[in-house]
């Protein structure tokens, strides 16, 4: 016998899990098929534990810099094992938490790889469920290059299982994936590279925050390698070498990380049986209802392609359940202005255009305001850090369309002036502004 809902979410991550649960509260029958922990990426190979191994990293920054307050410090080792079992048990507690909030909300967790039967079926391990309404949020995965040898390495997803700290790592990539790790791999003192194949990290950001992270990188010890494609990895006596096609080699080392980008979770889903397009890449494609070209079948998360944040993935999956069930005609997620953050070292703000993009959509009209300095923080001792920040304006009224911060405390001070960017804010009403000091935060309402 089929069993009938109202709503079938594939996929118990962020977007799944945030749909189907403002779903049933709305009164919709809702099942989440998820045949891996609840929670997703984000909770269980992302955000949350990457979150824990960056405080663990920043602990050691902190300690560093003890001496310069006074302190006579002295740290023996940092034990990865215990690391890790206390950053697993607590993954563990979160997704015990998410079961109970499905349990809560009556959705019912079915266990098990989903397929598609056709555009109001979903086959999980031979059992058929049917729903008026289906969504896929099956997420994303890491990609291994396909080249020789790349076996060898591990992806962000294996990071989370190892058991002890390589002591000499290599990481390919550029992005935040690959910044966040080797800041992490670094700070706690494995001898880290960062290879990249073009010309510098985080090329789809502003370039000021590309040219502060890689100088700090090197200040910080990484090893910043650009120009370097890999061609093969092999295995020697003393560990493992990368070659480049310029045939450059990188190595030996214990431990390569493959950070080269992501791809959609939808070999298993028989898209094909409901006729779901995607994209050249393979992402599901959907309008700005989150609908596929399907009439009843939507698409949230990272598996869209688009904006691969959790944030975004709930307030997507939430905004189509408002707009389907909650009566909320017309709702949508705008993905405009979105704000984000990378957990570097130190981290990274970041909401709007970048001076370069502002430039081609407007010319003349943008103005550029800059400020670099040493954080207040680092005024006692020989170490310092910089930070820099970028404010990217337009018109005549130089309303404010990008702001950049790199530095300490980047992170927690986004959200607020996020709120600001979003209602349309001024540069003039950002110098109106009272500046609360002595704060980083107060450079963002005194930049001249």
């Amino acid at each position: 016998m089929t069993e009938r809902f109202d709503l079938i979410v594939i996929g118990g991550g962020s977007a799944g899990l945030a749909h189907a649960q403002r779903a049933a509260e709305y009164g919709a029958r809702a099942a989440v098929v998820e045949y891996k922990p609840l929670g997703g990426t984000c909770v269980n190979v992302g955000c949350v534990p990457k979150k824990v191994m960056w405080y663990a990293a920043h602990h050691a920054h902190q300690m560093h810099h003890a001496a310069d307050y006074g302190y006579d410090l002295s740290v023996n080792a940092h034990n990865w094992g215990v690391l890790k079992v206390r950053r697993d048990d607590y993954i563990k507690r979160l997704n015990s938490i998410y079961a109970k909030n499905l349990e809560k909300r009556d959705v019912t967790h079915i266990t098990g790889i989903a397929k598609l039967v056709d555009a109001n079926t979903v086959s999980v391990d031979g059992m058929e469920y049917t729903a008026e309404r289906l969504v896929i949020a099956s997420g994303g995965r890491p990609i291994v290059p396909d080249i020789p040898g790349a076996e060898l390495g591990i992806t962000s997803d294996d990071f989370f299982e190892l058991e002890e700290q390589p002591q000499r790592v290599l990481i390919a990539g550029s992005g935040y994936i690959a910044v966040e790790l080797a800041g992490i791999f670094n700070g706690l003192g494995s001898d880290t590279q960062l290879v990249v194949r073009k010309d510098g990290v985080l090329r789809d950001f502003d370039t000021m925050l590309s040219s502060e992270l890689m100088d700090a990188m090197r200040q910080s010890g990484i090893a910043l390698e650009t120009g370097a494609v890999p061609e093969s990895v092999h295995k020697t006596s003393d560990g493992l070498v990368m070659t480049a096609v310029d045939g450059r080699e990188f190595g030996p080392v214990d431990c390569i990380l493959w950070a080269v980008g992501r791809a959609p979770n939808i070999e298993t889903l028989d898209l094909d049986k409901a006729g779901v397009m995607t994209d050249s890449r393979g992402f599901v494609t959907t309008d700005k209802f989150q609908k596929t070209n399907v009439d009843n079948i939507f698409a949230l998360g990272d598996v869209t392609g688009r904006a691969a944040l959790t944030p975004v993935a709930i307030a997507a999956g939430r905004r189509l359940a408002d707009r389907l069930y909650g009566g909320m005609d017309g709702r949508f997620l705008d993905y405009e202005l979105i704000p984000t953050v990378i957990f570097s070292h130190p981290t990274i703000g970041t909401i709007g255009m970048t001076e370069d993009e502002a430039i081609a959509k407007y010319g003349d009209d943008v103005k550029i305001y800059n400020t670099g300095f040493t954080p207040m923080f680092y005024a006692l001792g020989v170490d310092k850090q910089r930070t820099a920040m970028k404010l990217v304006t337009t018109g005549a009224d130089e309303r404010v369309v990008g702001l950049h911060i790199f530095g300490e405390g980047a992170d927690e001070m986004l959200q607020g002036f996020a709120v600001a960017i979003k209602m349309g804010a001024t540069k003039k009403q950002f110098d109106d502004t009272v500046a609360i000091h002595p704060t980083n935060a107060e450079e963002v309402v005194t930049m001249r």
